[in-house]
């Protein structure tokens, strides 16, 4: 009997144009009326996830940042891992030194010294696991993150860097050249114990080794007297493997990757498709 479900957001819970259909809201709440414990398992900030939550009417805690913080349904932080502040320094410095456009997500929000950038980065991670949308209603779309103040605009990423209280959680980086991702890589790994995932074909998603979905899921259903066996867990990309490997019930969206489908145990219908309702109401 499936006790805890987690859904994975862009390319899943999201459709195309970035919102949650009333079909997988409504499945959503036949579960939370159930008593199923229903998270939201996420490469977003917890800002930018609530943005969408909040905008369907839902209310679910929030693994986010890939797992480098989980809050509460009430939005109290339960958990956080960053990344130290050295390491981070040197992992800003290596991408730099290729001219890759990143993102800093903090425990204050996420920064970004492009705010152009910023916008296209959502674009390309939505386009690339929903190739046939229509790319003018996803810019407007992933505009938000700019009109309402999801993303801040920094001088300089060295500024985070020395604020005590500011945590640095997760670098999103960005580059058509495929090739300057997989070249500055290796070099990342060197630096600490970092996580290496990717959300989409031309970003690299960057955490503290121990910042995963996956873990992260194993100590919520934990602190909830649940098991892993007892947890669904539907994802479409490569950053959602960590959980997908460990629960009881792993599905693919019909629109994830091949290597993903290979390792669930069903795949569902594609995130147009309202793929995440038809899995919850499969188990309920």
């Amino acid at each position: 009997m499936i006790k805890c479900i987690a859904t994975d957001m862009d390319g899943t819970l999201l459709n195309s144009v970035q919102q949650i259909s009333l079909e997988n809201k409504e499945a959503i709440l036949k579960a939370q009326a159930q008593g199923i414990e229903v998270i939201v398992a996420t490469g977003r900030s917890y800002q930018e996830a609530r943005y969408v939550l909040d905008e369907a009417g839902l209310t679910c805690p929030v693994i986010g940042v890939n797992g480098a913080e989980v809050r509460s349904k009430e939005g109290e932080v339960l958990s956080a891992i960053p990344i130290d502040k050295q390491v981070a320094k040197r992992v800003a410095d290596k991408l730099e030194e290729r001219d890759i456009y990143f993102e800093v997500y903090t425990n204050k929000g996420t920064y970004s010294i492009d705010l152009e950038k910023a916008v296209s980065i959502l674009v390309d991670i939505v386009v690339s696991v929903n190739p046939d949308v229509n790319q003018e209603d996803v810019v407007y779309a992933a505009g938000a993150r700019v009109r309402d103040g999801l993303v801040h605009p920094i001088e300089s990423y060295d500024l985070l860097f020395t604020k005590e209280e500011i945590q640095i959680y997760k670098f999103l980086a960005f580059s058509f050249d495929s090739e300057w991702l997989e070249s500055v890589t290796p070099e990342l790994h060197e630096l600490g114990e970092l996580s290496i995932s990717s959300s989409g074909h031309e970003n690299l998603e960057i955490t503290n080794k121990n910042a995963q979905k996956g873990i992260a899921l194993e100590a919520f259903v934990k602190a909830k007297g649940i098991e892993l066996a007892e947890t669904m867990a539907m994802g479409d990309s490569f950053n959602d493997v960590s959980m997908l490997e460990r629960v009881g019930r792993a599905v693919a969206m019909g629109n994830a990757a091949y290597e993903i489908k290979s390792l669930c145990d069903a795949i569902t219908a594609t995130n147009d498709e309202h793929g995440v309702a038809k899995a919850i109401l499969e188990v309920l």
